[in-house]
C-alpha cells in the first residue's frame, strides 16, 4: 500500500462543484481584488476567532511583516522568538530591520519556553512572536503576563493553527496580533497563496489595512498619524476628483512605506468554501491523532504532549531516536513523512551574522534532529493509517 504525506486532490474532490461554482461566481462579478467576497471572508473568520479586526493579505509571511509594521517594530528593536519553526517566523522579523532573539522550546510540545523569555529582554525587546507549532497553542497566559509586565506587544504566529484553541480562546484571538496563512497546506487552505492578520486593536488594525496596499489614501494617513505621531493631511487638492468603484483619487496620496499584499477574491471565494468544512477537517485531524496517541504510546519513541484541548493539528510530530533509519523504513513502506525541521533557525546560514553556535538551543536542536511527521490529513483512510500504525510497530519490534 501507497500512503502520501499530504494529498490534497482528495478534498478537492469532495468539494469539486462548491469549489468551482464558487470560482465561476467570482469570474462573472468582474470584482477580483478586494471585492465582496474578501469582505465576507473577514467578516466570517472574525466571527468565528471572536476578533474585532480581520485582514486578509497575501501570504502568511506577509502577515507577521505587516503584524510587526503595524505594531510599530522597527530596525534595531528586538522580537522574542522560538528557534523551532519555518524560517518565515523570523525571516518577517529580520525584515523588518529588528533582530531575532531566540528562546529554546520545551520538549513535550515543542513551543518556546516562556520560562526562559524574561532572561532575554533588554531595553531594546519590543515584541514576543510565540508559534503555535503544528496547530498546538503555545502557552499564553505566561507569555501575556511577562509581555504585560515589560509593555511588551504580542504577535501570534498561528500559521499552522487556524481553528486551535487555548482554554477556550481560538488562537489569533489570544495576543494583540495574530497572524495566519492560507498556504494550500494548511488546515484551511486555498488555492494559492493567502494570508490574514487579526487583532482587537483598531490603530493596528488600520495599520495593517495601509502598509497592505502602499499606505496611501485615507488609512495611510491614519496610520502616519499613529506611527508617527503626526498630523497627516489628505487631500486630493483642488482637481474635482471623485472616487468610483473603480478609480480612487487618494491612493495617489502615500504617508509610509508598504507593499501590495492584497487579497485576490477567487482565494477568497475558495476559502469561503472551505471554511464551511473547517471544523470538518480539524475533527478529522484530532480523530487520527488521537489513534496515533493510542497505539503508538508503548513504542521508544516521543509523542506530542499538549498543554490543552484545543489542537487543531496540522502536523503529528514523533521523536525518533534515529531518524534517518526511520524514515528509510517508512520510504520502503511506501509511506511519505516530514522532517519539520531540519535545521533550527538560529542555525540557518541567513542568522550567520547573529553569531549562534550549535548548543546554544539543545532542546530544539534535538527535536529537529529527531523530528518525523506523520500523515494526519483529514481524508487519510482509516486502513491507510492502520498501515502506517503497523508499519511502525513493525519496524521497532527488530530495531
Amino acid at each position: 500500500m501507497k500512503v502520501e504525506f499530504l494529498n490534497l486532490k482528495r478534498q478537492y474532490a469532495k468539494i469539486a462543484p462548491e469549489l468551482e461554482n464558487a470560482v465561476l461566481e467570482c469570474l462573472r462579478s468582474g470584482a477580483y481584488i478586494e471585492g465582496p467576497k474578501v469582505k465576507e471572508l473577514e467578516n466570517k473568520l472574525s466571527n468565528y476567532l471572536g476578533v474585532s479586526h480581520v485582514i486578509t493579505c497575501g501570504n502568511g509571511t506577509d502577515a507577521l511583516m505587516l503584524a510587526l509594521q503595524a505594531s510599530g517594530i522597527k530596525a534595531g528593536d528586538e522580537v522574542i522568538t522560538t528557534p523551532f519553526s519555518f524560517f518565515a517566523t523570523s525571516e518577517a522579523i529580520a525584515a523588518v530591520g529588528a533582530i531575532p532573539v531566540f528562546v529554546d522550546v520545551r520538549k513535550n510540545d515543542y513551543n518556546i519556553n516562556p520560562d526562559k523569555i524574561e532572561e532575554k529582554i533588554t531595553d531594546k525587546t519590543k515584541a514576543i512572536l510565540p508559534v503555535h507549532i503544528f496547530g498546538m497553542s503555545a502557552d499564553m497566559d505566561i507569555i501575556n503576563k511577562i509581555a504585560e509586565k515589560y509593555n511588551l506587544v504580542v504577535i501570534e504566529d498561528a500559521a499552522q493553527a487556524i481553528g486551535c484553541s487555548y482554554h477556550g480562546k481560538k488562537a489569533g484571538s489570544l495576543g494583540t496580533v495574530g497572524c495566519f496563512s492560507f498556504y494550500p497546506t494548511k488546515n484551511l487552505g486555498a488555492c494559492g497563496d493567502a494570508g490574514m492578520v487579526t487583532t482587537n486593536d483598531e490603530n493596528i488594525a488600520n495599520a495593517v489595512r495601509a502598509f497592505k496596499a502602499h499606505a496611501a489614501g485615507k488609512i495611510g494617513a491614519k496610520a502616519f498619524e499613529y506611527l508617527e505621531d503626526e498630523k497627516a493631511e489628505c487631500s486630493v487638492g483642488e482637481s474635482g476628483a471623485t472616487s468610483s468603484e473603480l478609480y480612487d483619487p487618494y491612493k495617489y496620496y502615500n504617508y509610509l512605506i508598504g507593499r501590495n499584499s492584497r487579497l485576490d477574491s477567487i482565494q477568497a471565494a475558495v476559502l469561503l468554501v472551505k471554511f464551511e468544512h473547517l471544523e470538518e477537517y480539524n475533527s478529522a485531524r484530532c480523530r487520527i491523532a488521537n489513534k496515533y496517541n493510542s497505539a503508538l504510546n508503548k513504542l521508544p519513541i516521543q509523542l506530542p504532549s499538549c498543554i490543552n484541548e484545543g489542537e487543531c493539528w496540522h502536523q503529528y510530530a514523533i521523536m525518533v531516536p534515529d531518524r534517518e533509519k526511520f524514515v528509510q523504513h517508512m520510504c520502503k513502506c511506501e509511506i511519505g513523512t516530514g522532517a519539520f525541521y531540519p535545521v533550527p533557525l538560529h542555525l540557518q546560514k541567513a542568522f550567520k551574522g547573529l553569531k549562534y553556535k550549535k548548543g546554544d538551543y539543545p532542546v530544539a536542536e534535538w527535536l529537529c534532529e529527531h523530528s518525523v511527521c506523520l500523515p494526519v490529513f483529514p481524508e487519510l483512510t482509516e486502513e491507510e493509517q492502520d498501515y502506517v500504525i503497523e508499519s511502525i510497530v513493525k519496524y521497532f519490534e527488530v530495531n
